[in-house]
């Protein structure tokens, strides 16, 4: 098997191998001002700098997600990232994205719920329309991808054309980070590190976190 090569940072990989040494000064000085905001090294981001492209890309569409829509609020989007963070089973991004939840109206039995510990139709917090969207999303974060005729006429019957588009690529783009994180090995960066709803331990899909995973027989 090939070594990953290159002049990496030792000691700080938090992930299969270390970020370049030196990082290049574009790349560095957008997450230096990234970082600063979010408080935390942004490993996966550091690690994606050996490949400007994927650098320069994933923060590209990173920029361009949806925030607060007439259609689709903030509340229901951060609904959706959770949902996709847990049936993804990324612990870095159950982390990030259930950051300050509570902040948004979600209760705890709605983050239980998007864990699959309560089924969502029990939690009368859920409106008809969120439950719509996160069936949805969850259609989109199987393997194999199916959608059942119920949940694409239960979406479409809460949400315009615009507003689907928005939950699909919302959806979408959670997926992205999760696969590419959990493929380059980045550990939770402790944003919610408090919170023990989230059951971070249960969802890490790192070798000798779990039993089985890829490369075992």
């Amino acid at each position: 098997m090939k070594k990953a090569k290159g002049k990496g940072g030792e000691g700080e990989a938090g992930g299969f191998f270390s970020p370049p040494r030196p990082m290049p000064l574009l790349p560095r000085a957008l997450l230096g001002l990234v970082e600063r905001r979010m408080g935390r090294p942004l490993v996966a981001n550091r690690l994606l700098a050996w490949y400007p492209r994927a650098f320069w890309g994933s923060g590209i569409l990173e920029t361009l997600v949806a925030h607060d829509e007439p259609e689709v609020p903030a509340r229901l989007l951060k609904l959706i990232r959770i949902q996709v963070s847990f049936q993804a089973s990324c612990p870095f991004c159950i982390d990030l994205n259930a950051k300050e939840f509570r902040g948004e109206g979600i209760t705890e039995e709605e983050i239980l719920a998007l864990r699959g510990l309560l089924d969502l139709g029990a939690v009368a917090s859920l409106g008809a329309r969120e439950r719509a969207a996160l069936a949805y999303a969850r259609c989109a974060t199987t393997t194999p991808v199916a959608y059942s005729p119920e949940v694409v006429e239960g979406l479409k019957s809460h949400f315009s054309e615009r507003a689907i588009v928005v939950i699909a690529s919302t959806a979408a783009q959670v997926n992205f980070w999760a696969r590419l994180i959990q493929s380059l090995g980045v550990q939770p960066a402790g944003f919610s590190e408090e919170c023990s709803i989230l059951d971070l331990d249960r969802f890490r899909t790192m070798a000798g976190s779990q039993e089985g995973g890829c490369g075992h027989d």
